[in-house]
């Protein structure tokens, strides 16, 4: 990806950061969505529950992509209205249509790709960026919140994958979502514009 290059070079400017920002708010926006519409097409209660509790986790993280951005030099209003790039809107055309579906529990794959992002290399890119630029931690603390944050919800997805009820057929199509789900991930961040 073009823009984690930058980064990983050390030559990521802060222009570079507000686009990230800006490319990641619509699907951050949309990701509490689609879980509670999942959520709204699951019979099993327990998995209602777990989505549920998801949904409300994340509902308001696109507050601190705002925050970041407007304590980098950018206004609310123009990450705000900003659209999503050509791999947001196949990413989310994907997991709402697939968030649609009764029981559409393959999106556990689709959040354990998310989470593990979050989990794995937000923490690293915070640290990163916050060196490259110069910033304090107050600035980058959407990237370095779900370093932290992600864990809790792998844990959690974790347990599904060990559930009694889990299946050969339902792990392969968690892993087929999962596998969608990555590379319209990679397709989001490979369209961010860099100068």
């Amino acid at each position: 990806m073009p823009l984690i290059r930058k980064l990983n070079r050390g030559d990521f400017s802060l222009e570079d950061y507000k686009a990230l920002l800006r490319n990641l708010r619509p699907q951050v926006v949309e990701g509490a969505r689609w879980i509670a519409r999942a959520a709204s097409h699951m019979t099993d209660f327990e998995m209602r529950s777990l989505f549920i509790g998801h949904a409300q986790d994340e509902h308001r993280d696109f507050q601190m992509l705002e925050r970041n951005y407007v304590a980098v030099g950018g206004p609310l209003a123009e990450i705000a209205g900003a659209e999503k790039n050509i791999g947001s809107e196949a990413l989310s055309a994907f997991i709402f249509h697939q968030a649609s579906q009764e029981n559409p529990i393959d999106l556990v794959g689709s959040m354990f790709i998310i989470e593990g992002l979050g989990n794995r290399l937000a923490g690293e890119w915070a640290a990163q960026i916050q060196r490259v630029l110069g910033l304090r931690r107050d600035q980058v603390s959407f990237l370095a919140y779900h370093s932290e944050n992600d864990e809790n919800h792998i844990a959690k997805l974790e347990a599904v994958f060990n559930a009694d009820w889990m299946t050969p057929a339902i792990a392969a199509r968690m892993v087929k979502t999962a596998r969608v789900t990555a590379r319209l991930y990679l397709l989001q961040l490979e369209e961010i514009s860099v100068d």
